[in-house]
């Protein structure tokens, strides 16, 4: 999957009229105690005892473990939810009001103009108008089970205010004494599920990428910077299509998908639309890529290493008899974690009420989002299918042209309400394709200006609108409740009929022994192109003509292998008759999982939920294995002195595993930057740098095997190829690894430059040191690496710091559910020093878990503490 909590780097306005006094002020309150430690632990909320909750028809128990995770039990379906949603606001309310404000477009009511052009594209999308939509569409049970949440949620906020709710109304009300939390709504739960379809988008940033890298450079150039999946070397989820599941066979000739050479290829065909770009436009179009790029700011980094690990093991191959399943959802680091562990238990299973299931939740949202029931249980990975495509628009005034016709724009006019400000308002306007971006910022226009010009259209005729599955309304609100309840393979795939945005790779097991795999998702079928690059929008040719029906989607159950590995690699190889995508995962992760797997079962070991722990952890960087063996053979024949030749010394006894305490780990970092940065982001635009992550191990790889490929060289670096360009690279390395970490390389570590500082999601990043201490975490030093199986992922054009993360882990074994293990990066709680607000981060960094109780008397035995609620 690749799901996130808004990671939103708020401009330092928002907390300007706080001051740097004033936040001393209150952290040093904090510190010496009084009214200031009263302050942070007034919102601590009750866990044990007796509390009134109104509504209930009978009592409901909540049992929190060591962790401070809830076990709810109740003995009707309505008072489990009721009681889920006063839970999930004791612990979480403030992440959920900010949740809310970010996907309804109305940041500016809490933290003021400086959050306009975030409100303003969120509104354009139109993100909460759906919602409301989708809540209209739910049966009458499901709605009912959403309205019990709010219930409880709105019963929590009938009995706190401000500081007591938690400390970041403190904060806010010392900008913004006025505001005040309004009831929570079902649609302010069903408008998260489009901030993570947006998390979870998948190639709208390689569309506007090729655009991009066209403007300067051949089509096959962009070819090589954007390459096919390579079906000979990588694994398929499925083996339908021509691809082959249990295919890692990485020195083997490349089978390429031909999606994105293809793209490149038609750059050079009759359609008007896919001719190069001049380069003139190169600026215009690097603006495009900032504005694209503004969102996945706010949501969490997207493009590389946004995925998932999910694999599942058949009970004639583990130790147990049953199967194991694992799963790991690699999303952007967030404080609070964005899940929420919580079991949800009816006291008599049966008809009405039919729930007994324990997983990971997303607070502000009612269900089990991933985890298991008592017969079942689940796992998500992103499928990444192309379910948005930019098209190129004729407009005239309020008018645009389709297939000869002028038709009328459809408009709507929105207000953003702004805290200490003026109203603003905002004009939306959209084809039938859906909302015109291009009035969004100067970036979106001048990609539109630069098609005009090559098509001789006036520049003011020509607009971009996005065509998204998510702006659809659709059932996925009410998949949640039919996983949740689901007892067999059939009543599995039944629910995931449903779960249609965001589309995701769904694996299953059963306590019969059953494994399988399903693909969902409304997923469109394209009259004409491939999604790769913007298309006209004034013709019907490239439109949308239907999605792919769900009886054509890959699905597989109990394969011959006895296992299913998906890890964001392609679900199908390309022969398979629908198309999802052709921008794939590379598949490092799926290979490297796949090998650990063989070796067990090779040597005839049965799979214990310890192995499956042990892969989750599993650090080898097929990158480095690549390329430290051509560092080596560069450096041994560099002058012994040299940065080069110290590096391949040090290289020469590496394990190829990015290993926390791993000083090659550390040195092949550094030279990875290096090259990417010399031997590329030199030659393309700033906004395409290279990120470093699957797409360009695989670039690289293909690559090294042309030592005078053009992009090796350099004439101002006095590089002529691969060779000089790798003991270049080398040399820099070491020198900056020597600066960074100093003198002996003995003494180097990867987690020394690899941290993880887990950031609050609204005041975080205030620039403010003293209210940043207040809510941030670490850092915390960690091993792993980008298109690594244990996926601590990095950004090279930035830094060596992680900014994605497996956002949780768990081991289900279905033989006994009371043996599966599970962690979440950071704790149950939301609240600034509450003991549970990140005491689950320091077993995550260092890999381990934590036991995961489900039967009644495995919850008994593991309460810390019971709170009784009674109506």
């Amino acid at each position: 999957m690749g799901d996130d909590t808004p990671r939103l780097r708020l401009h330092h306005r928002i907390l300007r009229a706080l001051g740097i006094v004033l936040a001393a002020v209150l952290v040093l309150t904090v510190v010496a105690g009084g009214i200031g430690v009263w302050t942070v632990t007034r919102s601590f909320p009750q866990t044990s005892g007796t509390l009134r909750l109104a509504g209930l028809s009978a009592p409901v128990t909540v049992a929190r473990d060591a962790a401070g995770v809830p076990q709810i039990t109740a003995r009707t379906a309505d008072d489990l939810f009721r009681a889920q949603g006063y839970v999930h606001a004791q612990d979480r309310f403030w992440e959920m009001d900010f949740r809310r404000h970010v996907t309804s477009g109305r940041l500016s009511e809490l933290f003021g103009a400086s959050q306009v052009p975030t409100d303003t594209f969120i509104r354009t999308l139109g993100w909460r108008r759906v919602a409301e939509q989708e809540v209209k569409l739910l049966d009458p049970t499901t709605l009912r089970y959403y309205q019990d949440y709010a219930d409880g949620v709105n019963a929590y906020l009938k009995d706190h205010t401000g500081a007591d709710l938690s400390l970041e109304y403190a904060i806010l009300g010392i900008q913004n004494p006025g505001y005040s939390p309004e009831p929570w709504t079902p649609a302010d739960s069903v408008a998260w599920l489009k901030a993570m379809a947006w998390d979870l988008r998948s190639n709208l940033e390689d569309e506007i990428d090729r655009a991009l890298l066209a403007t300067t450079l051949k089509p096959e150039q962009v070819a090589e910077l954007h390459p096919g999946y390579d079906y000979a070397g990588h694994p398929t989820i499925t083996g339908l299509g021509g691809g082959d599941a249990s295919a890692v066979t990485p020195d083997a000739k490349p089978v390429r998908d031909g999606g994105s050479a293809g793209a490149a290829q038609g750059a050079t065909g009759t359609d008007p639309l896919a001719s190069v770009p001049a380069a003139d436009y190169r600026a215009e179009l690097q603006q495009v890529a900032e504005s694209v790029d503004a969102l996945p700011r706010l949501m969490g980094p997207a493009g590389d290493d946004i995925g998932s690990n999910s694999w599942v093991v058949a009970g004639a191959h583990t130790a147990t008899g049953k199967p194991l399943l694992a799963n790991d959802p690699h999303l952007g680091a967030s404080m609070p974690s964005v899940w929420y562990q919580v079991g949800l238990h009816c006291a008599a299973v049966g008809p009405t009420c039919p729930f007994d299931v324990a997983g990971y939740s997303f607070s502000g949202f009612p269900g089990v989002i991933i985890g298991h029931n008592d017969r079942i249980a689940w796992g998500f990975t992103n499928l990444g299918p192309d379910v948005a495509d930019l098209y190129v628009e004729k407009v005239t005034g309020d008018t645009y042209e389709y297939d000869g016709t002028q038709l009328p724009l459809t408009i709507r006019t929105e207000t953003i309400r702004v805290a200490g400000g003026d109203d603003v308002k905002l004009r939306v306007r959209s084809t039938r394709h859906g909302p015109i971006v291009t009035d969004l910022s100067d970036g979106y226009g001048t990609i539109a200006k630069d098609q005009a010009g090559k098509l001789g259209v006036p520049a003011q005729k020509f607009q971009l609108s996005l065509q998204w599955t998510a702006l659809t309304p659709g059932p996925t609100a009410g998949a949640i409740f039919a996983f949740d309840t689901a007892r067999d393979w059939a009543s599995f795939r039944k629910a995931a009929t449903a779960f249609q945005v965001p589309s995701q790779n769904l694996l299953y097991a059963d306590v019969d022994g059953n494994i399988g795999y399903q693909a969902p998702g409304s997923i469109p079928i394209r009259a004409k192109g491939d999604g790769t690059v913007p298309v006209p929008g004034w013709t019907s040719a490239y439109g949308w003509v239907g999605t792919i029906p769900y009886e054509r989607l890959p699905s597989v159950l109990n394969p011959p292998s006895g296992s299913i590995v998906t890890a964001n690699n392609a679900a199908v190889g390309p022969q398979y008759p629908a198309m999802i995508t052709r921008d794939w995962d590379a598949g490092y992760r799926a290979n490297q999982i796949q090998l650990r797997l063989q070796k067990l079962l090779a040597g005839g070991k049965k799979v214990t939920a310890k192995d499956m722990s042990a892969i989750q952890s599993d650090t080898y960087d097929a990158n480095a294995a690549t390329l430290a063996p051509l560092i080596v053979a560069v450096g041994e024949k560099a002058d012994p002195s040299s940065g080069a030749a110290q590096g391949a010394a040090l290289l020469s006894r590496w394990d190829f595993r990015d290993d926390a305490d791993s000083a090659a780990a550390a040195y092949f970092a550094v030279f990875w930057k290096n090259l990417l940065a010399d031997a590329f982001a030199r030659k393309i635009p700033a906004s395409a740098a290279p990120s470093g992550g699957d797409r360009w191990f695989q670039v690289v790889a293909d690559l090294v095997k042309r030592p005078d490929s053009a992009w090796w060289a350099d004439s101002k670096l006095g590089v002529a190829d691969r060779d000089e360009m790798i003991e270049y690279a080398a040399n820099r390395a070491w020198a900056e690894a020597r600066e960074r970490l100093g003198g002996d390389p003995a003494s180097w570590r990867w987690d020394r430059l690899h941290t993880l500082e887990l950031t609050n999601a609204s005041f975080g990043a205030s620039g403010i040191a003293p209210i940043e201490w207040l809510f941030n975490r670490g850092p915390y030093p960690v091993g792993g690496g980008s298109s690594i199986v244990d996926a601590t992922g990095w950004d090279a054009s930035v830094g060596y710091q992680v900014d994605r993360v497996p956002s949780m882990r768990m081991v289900v074994d279905l033989a006994d559910f009371d043996r599966s293990t599970w962690v979440n990066l950071t704790g149950a709680s939301g609240h600034a020093f509450d003991p549970h607000y990140a005491d689950q981060a320091a077993l995550w960094a260092k890999n381990e878990t934590r036991p995961w109780p489900f039967t009644p008397s495995a919850v008994r035995s593991a309460a810390a503490q019971t709170l009784t609620l009674t109506p």
